[in-house]
């Protein structure tokens, strides 16, 4: 059985990224199972730590994931070690929903960042983000120098945490390839009036990424969204973005969908 969906893109020699799926390894029981890696949406935590150690162990990590608290805002963490060394990051931050212009605000060790976005340049170090519905998104320098990883629900992708996370890494935009992974697809995610509109009043093309349904509601492309916002940051190299999450009780989990759902995981890292 397949364990592991491989980011489909032109990624540089020695970077790796890839999301897992909800079965084919795992501890975890209904309606987590199996291999859900989320600790915060209700499962027992002993099995969401033993699907954590299999997730380490079937890839052969070069060090633990590091896992962010995440709370669909912009705030973006730059890692400078691997998790299991101590676990050093740096918050980039922000102001006004804005990417911050200064250098890192702080630096911080052995705890777990308030963030919804990663940066690294540091090899072994492994960069993770934890979805059901909402958009993993993984960055690399085309030199294969520093990566990112983003997790845009459509708060955090209308708040700018696309922009904020390109914002925040060293590499010029133009020099950088983007992979969407798997999230609510455009023919299955249904929003509100107030989701439209939070997208439209702040940019007019974002119109074309909502389509009626029913009176006050619209099936809304997160993946059109997301590559008009990535190449307003100067990204225009951009892969993915074709899997529904919703459609697809297989093989990923989905909070829309079911309610109480477990997680899966996007990964990213430069081999050492």
């Amino acid at each position: 059985m397949t364990v592991f969906l491989h980011a489909d893109w032109p990624a540089p020699p020695g970077v790796r990224a890839l999301t897992t799926l909800r079965h084919g390894l795992g501890a975890s029981k209904p309606p987590f199972d199996t291999f859900n890696l989320g600790a915060r949406c209700g499962d027992d935590a002993e099995a969401v730590a033993e699907n954590g150690r299999q997730l380490e162990a079937a890839l052969l990590l070069p060090s633990s994931p590091h896992w962010l608290k995440q709370v669909h805002g912009v705030e973006v963490v730059r890692f400078a070690a691997p998790a299991q060394a101590g676990g050093g990051w740096e918050g980039v931050g922000s102001i006004e929903g804005q990417p911050h212009p200064n250098p890192p605000l702080q630096a911080r060790a052995g705890e777990e960042p308030e963030a919804d976005a990663a940066v690294t340049a540091t090899a072994g170090t492994v960069l993770a983000i934890l979805t059901a519905d909402c958009l993993p998104v993984v960055f690399a320098a085309k030199d294969g120098s520093e990566i990112a990883a983003a997790h845009a629900g459509w708060r955090g992708l209308c708040a700018g945490v696309l922009e904020a996370t390109v914002a925040a890494m060293r590499t010029p935009a133009d020099q950088l390839v983007a992979w969407l992974g798997p999230a609510a697809g455009p023919h299955a995610y249904e929003v509100g009036e107030e989701v439209r509109d939070a997208f439209t009043t702040r940019d007019g093309r974002a119109r074309m990424a909502f389509l009626p349904t029913r009176p006050g509601h619209w099936r809304v492309d997160l993946y059109t969204l997301a590559r008009q916002r990535l190449l307003d940051a100067g990204v225009t190299d951009v892969h993915g973005g074709g899997l529904c999450t919703i459609s697809d009780p297989a093989r990923f989990f989905s909070h829309r969908r079911d309610g109480r759902s477990g997680r899966i995981a996007t990964l990213a890292w430069i081999t050492p």
